[in-house]
């Protein structure tokens, strides 16, 4: 008996709800347009609860409601914003029709890829071909300057070998909020990677948040053991989150996706 057999439906969408509006975010670069899918979703399964599918997982029948959804809509990302924003969103969606998808459900969202090709309507084979694409065209699309925020010596170390095997430059590591800070006048990067609970009891997402009024459109990751408790639907959310103990996969799906939201300097087109 799965997970999508027990239970009402309410409580297992509810236990789903902040994964699919975080991938939903992630997907689309946005957080008004991402939980706007999210919402027509659940709207779709209310009024048709049959599409909900209780023979599969929870999370892979949720998920699932919201592909129709995102196919029948074209799976397209709104590209009516202007400036350095616009261009890289437009530049997204040059990418082959379903690699984001199928890299952010199996990395970010630790879907088997079995999963992943119900959640699409593909063979495994298929979903695990797309995965392969995504890596291949976001390494040859872009590069840029990375800022590490984490106390932890071992994963700092692990995650600027992750990003600069990727290709991408370590502005530099930063294990508490005030160095963050430091490092960001030192020089501004292209994307944040930082950790929530920092070596002196500082916060990064404080130390994140004084950087983005200076540099507001700079992509950030945040990497937390709790990362429902930042998708709580109550003001804004970051799009990108990586749980702890993360894996490397993971790290440079978010890196990758992430990326494409910084500024086009930092995109070979």
């Amino acid at each position: 008996m799965t997970d999508a057999s027990t239970g009402t439906l309410t409580e297992q969408i509810g236990a789903q709800l902040p994964f699919l509006r975080r991938y939903a975010r992630a997907l689309t670069g946005s957080q008004t347009r991402g939980d706007g899918y999210a919402a027509a979703t659940l709207e779709a399964i209310l009024t048709d609860p049959s599409a909900f599918d209780r023979n599969v997982p929870a999370k892979v029948s949720l998920f699932k409601v919201f592909h129709t959804i995102w196919s029948t809509s074209g799976g397209s990302m709104e590209t009516e914003e202007d400036g350095l924003r616009g261009q890289a969103q437009k530049h997204l969606a040059g990418l082959t029709s379903g690699t984001r998808e199928a890299l952010l459900l199996h990395t970010i969202e630790e879907i088997p890829m079995g999963d992943v090709a119900t959640i699409l309507d593909m063979s495994e084979d298929e979903a695990s071909n797309l995965v392969d694409i995504a890596y291949a065209e976001m390494a040859k699309s872009l590069s840029g300057s990375v800022m590490i925020i984490e106390d932890e010596a071992i994963i700092a170390l692990d995650l600027e070998s992750t990003v600069s095997e990727m290709g991408h430059r370590v502005t530099g590591v930063a294990r508490t909020a005030d160095g963050a800070r430091e490092l960001f006048e030192r020089e501004k990067p292209n994307l944040i990677l930082s950790d929530i609970q920092l070596a002196d009891n500082s916060s990064g997402i404080d130390a994140v948040n004084d950087i983005l009024k200076a540099s507001p459109d700079i992509p950030v990751i945040f990497i937390t053991a709790f990362p429902e408790r930042l998708l709580t639907g109550e003001g804004p959310e970051p799009a990108f989150l990586i749980p702890k103990p993360y894996t490397v996969e993971q790290v440079r799906s978010a890196v990758s996706q992430a990326m494409f939201f910084s500024s086009t300097e930092t995109l070979r087109v």
